[in-house]
């Protein structure tokens, strides 16, 4: 899935994205707007996790969406 469509459906993906990563808060949620990058970065912020750990976090995410 990509960016594009991240943001196209992004209402319906916040709640999704809330029920994997739930220590993000509302607040993350609303900054996010479909991000990618700023997904990571706030993984990375609120679990204490690697970069590249938060992106495979992502990915795996992203495949679960397909």
């Amino acid at each position: 899935m990509n960016s594009d469509i991240i943001r196209g459906q992004w209402l319906q993906l916040k709640g999704t994205i809330r029920e994997r990563f739930n220590k993000l808060t509302d607040d993350d949620l609303g900054a996010l707007e479909g991000h990618r990058e700023y997904l990571v970065g706030k993984l990375q912020e609120r679990y204490g996790i690697a970069k590249e750990h938060a992106e495979k976090q992502v990915e795996s995410f992203e495949k679960s969406l397909r």
